[in-house]
């Protein structure tokens, strides 16, 4: 099994409820185990289009059993499954999950970077990814 680290997002609707119903769900997924989350930190959107609410965003420590790029697949349909709708490039979401990283691999594939390619760009994610190491 590995240990991954996700960041976790949401700046539109009821922030906490889908952050909370992700972290439940991510709980879910067959050997899979949540074994630490961060504190919910709120900041101001980066980039994207003008007007978005604020962010609250979370870090997870993890270890899991599935593949990085089935993985990746298996967090893509708990966004879906909770609204996420892609529009705008950096614009509001219900939530957000990325691999920030995923064991000591190094995977570089048109749909999944690991390590995040902007995990230490972002304070955003490195504070509370900082908690959970």
């Amino acid at each position: 099994m590995a240990i991954c680290y996700l960041g976790i997002g949401s700046n539109f609707g009821d922030r906490r409820k889908y952050i909370r119903a992700a972290i439940q769900k991510i709980k879910e997924l067959k050997d899979t185990k949540v074994i630490k989350v961060s504190r919910l930190y709120e900041t101001r959107p980066v980039g994207g289009p003008a007007g978005q609410g604020k962010f609250l965003n979370a870090a997870l420590k993890i270890k899991t059993a599935i593949p990085p790029l089935a993985f990746l697949k298996e967090i893509k349909k708990i966004e879906k499954r909770l609204g996420r709708v892609k529009t705008v490039r950096f614009g509001p979401r219900s939530i957000d999950l990325d691999i920030l990283f995923y064991g000591n691999s190094v995977i570089s594939r048109p749909k999944l970077k690991v390590p995040h390619p902007r995990v230490f760009q972002r304070e955003f994610v490195m504070q509370p990814l900082l908690e959970v190491l």
